[in-house]
């Protein structure tokens, strides 16, 4: 016969990586709250008995921070400050057999869609009809919104469809209730997320519906509001910017990752695109909307870039300007097809080539800033 304890539990969810896992550490949230479990996220107090660690496994780095996060709170656990330590997320997901094996501490692991076992180590259950209930981690007024999950992209470099599986759209009733639930709690701005928006409604509607479901969103009342992440560059669904353009809820703004500019480049990260049909995307989306805001994304370091690459990069963004740019130095995973490619810089020369890249970029989104 199980004793009750005395104590209720507390638990407390870190979460590492991206906005998509931020969203799954809400939802689990808003599933324990209401199963009438105590739950925080990232509580700077000891005032807590059971960690769940929300863990990324992107690129060498992140990787690196999930194993010290879970080394310290087995370290606290060991200490006696928690009675359980719980894993989940991209890490867990990719690695959970060795993981296993080399920190036993842990008490369990969990792959990235497995929230109903997450509940039943808590003796808990997945309530389905909570759809849109989350204790938000973010500030009150703004809510990212996950309208799909995984990735049918084969991109040398990435190791996300390894994490999270194929593409899987949700439907459009589902998102708008949720958004809808997110604006009756004081949310005015959503940012939509998924591992590549342009590609929604291809699963389930045979065709592209993210300009179909913007529509929808933009009728919300009390929704001021939308703003559009990780568009993929390959086959951008155009009548996105139409919407765009006619509703003054969406937001003049797109993420689009490009990674890089020079064509063996793109053609070796398998990004389905050239240097020519980016640049003429790029105009395309301004003749549109002329002021639209544009973020990128870019990988330096990649097995074979050659000085001549960055060069071309460094010249792509003052020629493009973009408004804000992110560069990331490539890291060699497990699985993907570029794995087997040998490395041809040091780490060094990789941050070095990144430095150079954002000096420039720094540059252009000062004049961009002043000007406003």
């Amino acid at each position: 016969m199980k004793s009750k304890k005395l104590k209720k539990d507390i638990v407390n969810i870190t979460t590492l990586g991206c906005s998509k896992n931020m969203v799954d550490s809400e939802v689990l949230s808003g599933q324990l709250l209401a199963n009438g479990i105590d739950v925080k996220h990232e509580s700077s107090k000891p005032d807590y008995n059971i960690s769940i660690i929300n863990t990324c496994g992107f690129i060498d780095k992140a990787k690196e921070e999930s194993i010290n996060t879970i080394l310290e709170h087995v370290a606290l656990k060991e200490e006696g400050h928690l009675e359980k330590v719980y894993v989940t997320g991209c890490l867990s997901e990719r690695y959970k057999g060795d993981l296993e094996s080399e920190i036993p501490g842990v008490d369990a692991w969990f792959g990235t869609m497995e929230l109903p076992n997450i509940l039943k180590a808590f003796e808990a259950d997945y309530k389905a009809e909570l759809v849109g209930e989350r204790l938000l981690s973010t500030p009150s007024h703004y809510a990212y919104l996950k309208i799909s999950e995984g990735c049918n992209r084969t991109c040398s470099f990435c190791a996300i469809p390894l994490m999270r599986g194929k593409h899987v759209s949700k439907p459009i009733e589902q998102i708008i209730t949720e958004a809808e639930r997110l604006v009756s709690m004081g949310v005015k701005e959503i940012m939509l997320i998924a591992q590549e928006l342009t590609y929604y409604g291809l699963d389930l509607y045979k065709e592209r519906k993210l300009a179909f479901l913007l529509g929808k969103l933009a009728d919300i009342p009390g929704l001021e509001w939308i703003r559009l992440h990780y568009a993929y560059p390959h086959k951008f669904p155009m009548d996105v910017l139409e919407v765009m353009k006619a509703r003054p809820n969406i937001c003049n703004y797109l993420d689009m990752p490009l990674q890089h500019v020079s064509d063996h480049m793109l053609s070796a990260m398998k990004r389905q695109i050239t240097r020519t049909e980016m640049i003429e995307l790029i105009q395309s989306i301004r003749d549109v909307i002329p002021d639209i805001c544009l973020r990128t994304t870019l990988i330096t370091g990649f097995p074979g870039e050659t000085r001549e690459d960055v060069e071309d990069l460094k010249k792509f963004l003052e020629e493009v300007r973009f408004d804000r740019v992110g560069v990331f130095t490539y890291s060699h995973e497990e699985g993907t097809s570029a794995y087997q490619l040998q490395d041809t810089l040091s780490q060094e020369e990789k941050e070095e080539r990144a430095q150079e890249i954002m000096e420039v970029q720094q540059e252009i989104s000062y004049e961009k800033i002043r000007k406003k």
